[in-house]
């Protein structure tokens, strides 16, 4: 036989590569254990580890279990009692499906599985000691219905991969995340997790709203639990629904993203791109939202099976989806009203550590990135702004005669209540029913006059300038045929583009107000998004830019004072806008005192 002839792998070595794929670290043997439990209809779960599971882990359930004499199939590859034929794969629901998890785990570690159960008197134990399950044999124990594993010494026998795993915290810091994510997919789900002998998280079963909103204040905070909205879209194709953080409690990193996909733990950039455009008009730049996000899509419309691991999954009409989740999270963004805010103060001090100075700034407003918010507001003084200014109602002094201030006892009071005074032409300081508010007045503004724009924009329709010299670009053959299949769509936002070539496209008319912008890059940049996306939206966000920084120059300034009704206006104003909560930039335009606050304060009652 010569050295390289093919020839048929021992089973040991199979499952020992198949581990490879499935099995990176501890958290991995925690995630195939206890999505078993789920799926054998578990309702109460305990996770042990020691040494961030380097030594042991042990998954507990009170689920259906197995029988005595499916054990040793339990631990053979390629055996799973959940699909039966290849049309199985294009309905799956369950979340163990490939029959790898267990004979895998058990090649690369020393395996105890023991179970039983309802109608047998007692329970059934198989032992693999990182050899083929072929030599093991079932015997007897006494236990409760359902099933437990018991994994030792990970990776004993293949020392290779043992020496990348991190430290013992960091390891169990991974199985903790885990237990968090899946914690908040089944809030029916009771999960104990310990380590080292030491209890670290218990959530019992939370099927009511109030118990689920502890679970969700134990895992995500304070912060999160008081300041969220729920929000639900339902359509023929799927419904996605879930709790969305306030902008006000935004991230400098992205580790308060949730998503799941019919209840399955999953990263989806479909998704998490839809989410980003949606709250990307009240984000302060750089920061990242916080949400639970959960999808509900036909089995069939959705494939799991396109990674070992199940952490991806590819849908059958990603537009559909991103369409979705993006309608639905920008509507519930722009129905965010003050009479549904709660007390942001209670949570300053907590977020305050997560901000970047930036945001600590009252009265400075950040830089943008277009070249046109570095022009003067009288650059900006073009035709399309005398027409968009038409239809914008002008803050002016005289928006009401002085001297019918209202009174600011008079109820029923509106959400942020009565104007009573300004502090430093920077604050307005306001009375409602719930206590103090105060409100940034040129921010406040500025969103307003912001929104106005935008539909004043969206009635009079994109304005396309033609070029005197149209420029050519030189692009891939796949972009020149997503350019040319895009034309309506790009001629639609205001983008004359021909195909002229098999690489080239050229440029004809732009939308006006991005004229002394770098147009074509930013062609280049949406058929990226195509590429990647299906869809882009990076025209209207950057002429969105353009309009916010009309806005800035056209808000009131500060240092201007204003009478009582002038600062009304601007508190009616408010109630009325989309989005008002915070301003072109993310930086909040008003925040609540309560009575409550008050009181503390100035020790009242104490």
């Amino acid at each position: 036989m010569t050295k390289h002839a093919i020839k048929i792998l021992p089973s040991q070595l199979v499952n020992q590569i198949a581990a490879g794929e499935v099995i990176e670290r501890p958290v991995s043997i925690v995630k195939e254990l206890v999505e078993n439990s789920l799926d054998a209809q578990a309702n109460e779960i305990v996770i042990k580890i020691e040494r961030g599971g380097l030594k042991s882990i042990e998954v507990s359930d009170n689920g259906n279990g197995i029988p005595a004499n499916q054990l040793m199939l339990a631990v053979s590859r390629h055996a799973t009692s959940k699909i039966s034929s290849f049309e199985d794969l294009t309905t799956i629901v369950q979340f163990g499906f490939r029959g790898e998890a267990l004979p895998s785990i058990a090649s690369v570690s020393r395996l105890t599985l023991s179970s039983c159960i309802a109608s047998e008197d007692a329970g059934s134990q198989i032992v693999v000691d990182g050899s083929d399950a072929d030599g093991s044999e079932v015997m007897p124990v006494a236990r409760q219905p359902g099933t437990t594993v018991t994994v030792n010494d990970l990776f004993f026998n293949v020392p290779a991969r043992r020496k990348f795993l991190k430290t013992e915290r960091t390891e169990f810091s991974h199985i903790q995340q885990f237990v968090y994510r899946i914690a908040l997919a089944r809030f029916d789900v009771g999960f104990i997790l310990e380590h080292n002998a030491k209890q670290i998280c218990h959530f019992s079963n939370a099927r009511h709203k109030t118990e689920q909103h502890a679970r969700l204040k134990k895992i995500l905070g304070n912060a999160f639990a008081e300041q969220n909205i729920q929000f639900s879209e339902k359509t023929e194709a799927a419904t996605v629904f879930g709790w969305l953080g306030l902008p006000t409690i935004s991230r400098s990193q992205p580790d308060m993203q949730y998503c799941y996909v019919n209840g399955r733990v999953v990263r989806d950039k479909t998704i998490s791109h839809a989410v980003r455009l949606a709250y990307n008009d009240v984000l302060y730049q750089g920061r990242h939202p916080c949400y639970i996000l959960y999808l509900d899509i036909a089995a069939d419309k959705v494939d799991v099976n396109v990674h070992p691991a199940k952490h991806e999954v590819r849908f059958h009409d990603q537009r559909l989806v991103h369409d979705l989740v993006y309608v639905a999270i920008k509507r519930a963004l722009a129905e965010l009203s003050p009479d549904k805010v709660v007390n942001l103060a209670e949570h300053q001090r907590e977020l305050q550590n997560d901000r970047p100075d930036e945001l600590r700034q009252t009265t400075t407003q950040p830089h943008l990135s277009l070249s046109a918010a570095k022009r003067s507001s009288t650059r900006m003084g073009s035709n399309f702004y005398k027409q968009v200014a038409e239809h914008v109602q002008p803050f002016t002094k005289d928006a009401s005669p002085e001297g019918t201030d209202k009174t600011i006892n008079e109820y029923p009071l509106p959400p942020l209540g009565e104007a009573i005074c300004q502090v430093h032409g920077i604050y307005i300081v306001a009375q409602n029913a719930k206590g103090l508010v105060l409100v940034d007045m040129h921010a406040a503004h500025e969103r307003i006059t912001y929104e106005r724009l935008k539909v004043a924009h969206g009635d009079l329709g994109v304005r396309s300038q033609p070029l005197l010299v149209p420029e050519t670009l030189e692009v891939s053959d796949k972009e020149a045929d997503l350019c040319e299949h895009h034309s309506e769509t790009l001629a639609k936002v205001g983008f004359g583009v021909d195909r002229i070539g098999p690489t080239k496209i050229r440029i004809k008319s732009i939308p006006s107000l991005l004229k002394n912008t770098d147009y074509g890059r930013l062609l280049s940049d949406v058929l990226s998004d195509f590429i990647e996306y299906g869809i882009s939206d990076r025209i209207e966000g950057n002429i969105n830019e353009v309009l916010s920084t009309m806005a800035c120059h056209g808000s009131v300034r500060a240092n201007r004072k204003l009478s009582i009704d002038e600062m009304n206006i601007i508190l009616r104003d408010i109630e009325s806008t989309e989005r008002s909560g915070q301003c072109n930039h993310g930086r909040p335009t008003w925040l609540q005192l309560s009575i409550e606050q008050l009181d503390k304060l100035f020790k009242r009652g104490q």
